[in-house]
């Protein structure tokens, strides 16, 4: 295997773009150590000691730790993320975007500018609010988190935090045109990945301190190795549905009749479903929890939705398996396929072209995202039940299932991806000693 990485480095061209990728993650770990001006770091730091929150430990987790420290890269990569699935959105319910979304690479390219705008759009209000926030917060020994709180400070912050968050955006951009992998997921990869070794260490520490058997860690270590091998074999499998061409005539060219396959995963829709399920399930949790000291209906509204109650699991799941089939029905199209198919002679057998096929494509998605939303959400609650029957700590439970860990397989899978079909080319073995990184046929 070690002889299979340093390949890697043999090769001038994907040596280049795995040392630029590097390079690039290197910044933004030092850009999430950086706090903007006119900040009390020790103040800061003693106020999330005593203060915990479901939400802002989800988007610092994201921002690699760099929201709790309030640096220049404070917001991470969200702000983009989140224009991003708007334009999704508006492109299905704007006739124009949609037009554009049509127009293939051309189009592609003139959303994705729609997307930036609105980027810095979103940027400039979640700082503003952020900036707020950091106004009022103080340590509990009383010391101010801002201690010259006004006009300038809320400039500088703005622009600050707003200036970082572009610049990771055309680091991701950079990434994945001059690297290897997609580069705003690698951003958020590296973010999560560094919040590893805290929270290894934490688990440790409680080992010590006679809090944990150590048999114990071996029990925490064999149910993150499951987890890890269940993501990789959903993300893997595909259910196949078998297609043949007709024979055709092309010039003088005679090509016979061809059998291939339409592969369908059984997760179409990736990660995407948690983002939207967190989001919609955790800002109404925040705002009950503000208001909760004025009006006691938020105040039960918030422990009602608090993070590992049996309330907040079961609507959590809920809407991850509502919003997979929501997103695959956005990003997947059968009659678009079922037309394709039928222009390049394709056709199912034993089903007629057109309608029929659209149908039948339909028919079966639904069937396989029953399996694949339920292990989604199964994947998205799992932290919260390692916590609650394990006593696992938060931090460490964060890491052994929902959005982190599944965006840590997911973009392990396809890194990989791109290398080996960079060393196949150039004629170096892959990873696998047979076979290549494929999905499973299920």
């Amino acid at each position: 295997m070690i002889e299979k990485f340093l390949n890697i480095f043999r090769v001038p061209d994907l040596r280049k773009r795995v040392l630029f990728t590097l390079w690039m993650l290197v910044v933004f770990r030092i850009g999430a150590h950086i706090p903007t001006p006119g900040i009390d770091v020790a103040a800061l730091h003693a106020y999330f000691t005593q203060h915990a929150s479901g939400l802002l430990d989800l988007v610092d987790m994201f921002a690699g730790g760099a929201l709790k420290r309030f640096t220049v890269f404070a917001l991470g990569v969200m702000p983009y993320i989140s224009a991003s699935i708007i334009m999704q959105l508006l492109t299905v319910a704007i006739p124009y975007l949609e037009k554009l979304s049509k127009e293939g690479e051309l189009g592609r390219k003139k959303i994705n500018q729609y997307a930036r705008y609105l980027t810095v759009l979103v940027c400039i209000i979640q700082s503003l609010g952020l900036t707020a926030w950091m106004k009022s917060m103080y340590a509990p020994n009383g010391a101010p988190v801002v201690p010259n709180p006004g006009l300038g400070f809320t400039l500088m912050t703005v622009l600050t935090i707003t200036t970082g968050t572009i610049l990771l955006m055309w680091m991701g951009e950079r990434i994945t045109e001059q690297g290897i992998g997609n580069g705003i997921s690698l951003l958020i990869f590296a973010g999560i990945v560094a919040r590893i070794p805290a929270a290894v260490a934490e688990l440790i520490v409680k080992v010590k301190l006679g809090e944990f058997n150590p048999v114990f860690l071996l029990v925490v270590a064999a149910l993150f190795v499951g987890i890890i091998a269940f993501i990789v074999y959903i993300e893997q499998g595909q259910r196949r549905i078998p297609v043949q061409y007709a024979q055709r005539v092309i010039g003088r060219k005679v090509y016979g009749a061809q059998t291939t396959h339409i592969p369908l995963k059984i997760n179409p829709a990736g990660v995407m479903p948690i983002i939207f399920a967190s989001a919609i399930i955790l800002f109404p949790a925040q705002i009950a929890s503000f208001l909760g000291n004025k009006l006691p209906v938020f105040q039960y509204i918030a422990l009602l939705l608090a993070p590992h109650t049996i309330w907040y699991m079961l609507l959590y799941g809920i809407l991850i398996i509502f919003f997979t089939y929501f997103y695959t029905a956005i990003i997947f199209n059968p009659k678009d396929l079922s037309e394709n198919l039928r222009k390049f002679g394709g056709f199912i057998p034993g089903i007629r072209p057109g309608q029929n096929t659209a149908e039948y494509i339909e028919k079966v998605l639904n069937r396989i995202l029953i399996p694949g939303s339920i292990s989604l959400a199964f994947v998205a609650i799992f932290p919260s039940l390692v916590n609650i029957w394990l006593g696992i700590p938060t931090s460490f439970a964060q890491l052994m299932g929902g959005t982190s860990l599944l965006i840590v397989v997911g973009v392990d899978l396809d890194t990989m991806k791109q290398i080996e079909s960079h060393l196949i080319m150039r004629h170096y073995d892959g990873f696998l000693k047979k076979g290549k990184l494929r999905g499973r046929w299920l």
